[in-house]
């Protein structure tokens, strides 16, 4: 197994964001599967940071405004909806290279066939 040299690089986070993103999770009807992933994280460590911030370790500065649970839930259903048509997109174009890969065939083969008319 080779030596590592250097130190594996690991992201630092303000208690700040990690406390936006324990009051994110906790709103109604947010799972924090979707929380996670929105933030580029890791869901075992919302986790621990959500046992950090019932442990009273994480603190929320109240004198930053917090964003309203209806400004959360209109963008997570943004985030839902941009995220399933992406999907359909991505279907729409695996379709669109089968057809024309299908087409490249096709015409492959009529001039294949027109070579072979003209040969006999």
């Amino acid at each position: 197994m080779p030596k590592y040299t250097k130190p594996r690089k690991t992201w630092k986070y303000t208690d700040d964001f990690k406390a936006g993103a324990v009051l994110w999770s906790l709103y109604p009807d947010v799972r924090s599967k979707d929380v996670a992933s929105a933030l580029e994280i890791h869901p075992l460590m919302l986790s621990r940071w959500r046992k950090e911030f019932n442990e009273g370790k994480i603190v929320v500065d109240k004198r930053k405004k917090q964003k309203d649970v209806a400004e959360l839930k209109k963008e997570m259903t943004k985030l839902k909806k941009l995220e399933r048509e992406n999907d359909l997109l991505k279907k729409e174009n695996d379709l669109l290279k089968k057809w024309q890969r299908f087409l490249a065939e096709e015409h492959q083969t009529d001039i294949n066939s027109s070579r072979n008319s003209k040969n006999s």
